[in-house]
């Protein structure tokens, strides 16, 4: 199976087998991520399709530091523009609703910040956060509100119990709240 910079480069000179090369390697993570986000196989499937033909459109000219990084925030993307698709027609996600929902009362509305200058703060500062948390919290966090995975599915990668991941992710979203105060976001 090629490398990430081998099928980058497959990328760039047109090569359509660069497509069944990520798909083969990524195919799987992605799907389960925008399954837990949407809720549907079917509809997770459709968004790695949807992925693969924005790498497609996009490398050439970009050329990312790490596909796979770059694959799994296309995924989320198209994922999330389904959910609001969704939610138009009164139906949506669960898994990853539940979970924007227990940040929302964390994060500033999106109508507080009014320029692309005072997102990109917003995460700078997330990701300086981030920084801080010890391996295992932003582990839990970044599985909870990145990859949308259930708090169960949580317990169980990380040996705890469903109780000490949702403390744990309660005593984070606190943490950021204070951390974003302090930082004047909200």
């Amino acid at each position: 199976m090629p490398g990430e910079r081998a099928i980058i480069a497959m990328l760039h000179e047109r090569r359509e087998d660069a497509l069944q090369a990520i798909r083969d390697r990524w195919g799987a993570l992605c799907i389960a991520l925008a399954d837990r986000m949407l809720g549907s196989r079917e509809d997770a499937e459709e968004c790695l399709n949807d992925a693969l033909l924005s790498l497609w459109n996009s490398i050439p000219p970009n050329s990312p530091q790490s596909l796979e990084a770059y694959l799994v925030t296309v995924v989320r993307r198209h994922a999330l523009d389904r959910i609001k698709a969704a939610e138009r027609q009164k139906r949506g996600g669960r898994h990853f609703t539940q979970a924007l929902d227990e940040l929302a009362e964390v994060l500033p509305d999106s109508t507080d910040v009014v320029s692309q200058a005072e997102q990109n703060e917003l995460n700078r500062a997330l990701r300086a956060f981030l920084g801080t948390l010890p391996p295992q919290t932003r582990q839990v966090f970044m599985a909870r509100y990145y990859f949308a995975k259930p708090v169960k599915e949580i317990a169980e990668e990380c040996g705890m119990q469903s109780g000490a991941v949702k403390m744990l992710l309660h005593r984070t979203r606190k943490k950021l709240r204070t951390y974003l105060q302090e930082e004047g976001f909200l």
